[in-house]
């Protein structure tokens, strides 16, 4: 038996062949928080009968189900990768780095077609039983990753389900020995792409990256449930820079609204050889939208610098992933 609380709950997840079939969980992922939760439409019979004062229970139906909510985690050395694929797109196969235990894994930025996840929670009761919650045809439609003096990179992942499934058998939940990447690790670099250098005086980085999606594709002959959601517009990347204003650095492509590249990288142990874990998003292309230096007191300015994230017509935004993961 489980603690009757949240310390007895787990999350499990698996990459799906098919948008929402079942796929049994491989990996089970440590989060923080969570609120993924089945959704229902119902509709209410509302026939006139003589004498009647209420609505009959029996002519209650449910119209449309599906699944929403988010997931909140701290990014870890191990573990990352599905929920990564699919948020980025690219299929990724982890490569070998040297002939030791060190994989890469490279996430470029494509197409989320086919891309979706089965994903277990399982709740305890009181009483220690841990019930069954299985979400299926889910699609990541969005992710934030954040991280600040003091603290853990953290990332929060937005979801879209097909429907949630509770006749599943739970899986038996296991972790590898992990560990989170931190402010401590963590490294900020601009310039030209492919010779970008740290940046002084960040304080707090954040990327939003949001994949759009129609995800209200309800038809006849589908039982009340929604075919895969379709991309329906560009991807938008954004992010902040919280900063001391100890150059003009940012301040200057403020205000030329010229571009640079930003590569975001946290390095920990390492692994073997010259291979080190790392987590590592690289934006070709950022332009600062606002944050200009004011001066509101007697205290160091501190800028918060807006960016949004183009293409710069060769480059692909990426996320590095090297862990001892020789497979998602």
């Amino acid at each position: 038996m489980a603690i009757g609380s949240g310390l007895g709950a787990q999350l499990g997840i698996a990459a799906e062949t098919t948008y929402g079939t079942f796929v049994a969980p491989s990996r089970f992922i440590e989060f923080t928080k969570e609120g993924l939760a089945l959704k229902k439409t119902t509709a209410q019979s509302a026939g006139i009968a003589a004498g009647r004062l209420m609505a009959l229970s029996s002519r209650r139906v449910v119209t449309r189900r599906e699944v929403g909510g988010s997931i909140d985690l701290e990014v870890t050395n191990k573990g990352m990768g599905l929920l990564l694929q699919a948020l980025m797109g690219t299929s990724v196969t982890p490569v070998q780095q040297g002939a030791g235990p060190a994989y890469l894994q490279t996430h470029t930025l494509a197409s989320v077609a086919g891309k979706s996840l089965t994903i277990q929670k399982g709740v305890p009761l009181t009483t220690g039983t841990v019930t069954d919650k299985t979400f299926v045809g889910c699609k990541v439609t969005g992710g934030e990753f954040s991280c600040g003096v003091g603290e853990m990179l953290t990332g929060t992942f937005e979801i879209d389900g097909k429907d949630c499934d509770e006749g599943q058998t739970l899986a038996a939940a296991s972790y590898s020995s992990m560990s989170p990447f931190h402010f401590g690790q963590m490294a900020l670099k601009t310039g030209a792409f492919g010779t970008e250098t740290a940046l002084d005086g960040i304080r707090k980085v954040s990327v939003k990256i949001e994949r759009p999606q129609d995800v209200e594709r309800f038809y006849a002959n589908q039982s009340a449930l929604k075919k895969e959601p379709i991309e329906n517009d560009q991807v938008k990347i954004t992010g902040n820079l919280e900063t001391d204003y100890v150059a003009t650095t940012l301040d200057d492509l403020h205000t030329s609204d010229a571009a640079t590249s930003l590569v975001w990288e946290f390095v920990g142990p390492n692994i073997a050889t010259t291979y080190f874990e790392t987590f590592r998003i690289t934006l070709p292309a950022i332009r600062l939208d606002e944050g200009p230096p004011v001066v509101d007191g007697f205290g160091v300015v501190k800028p918060t610098m807006n960016f949004t994230a183009l293409y710069d017509g060769t480059n692909p935004v990426k996320i590095e992933y090297i862990s001892t993961d020789a497979t998602l």
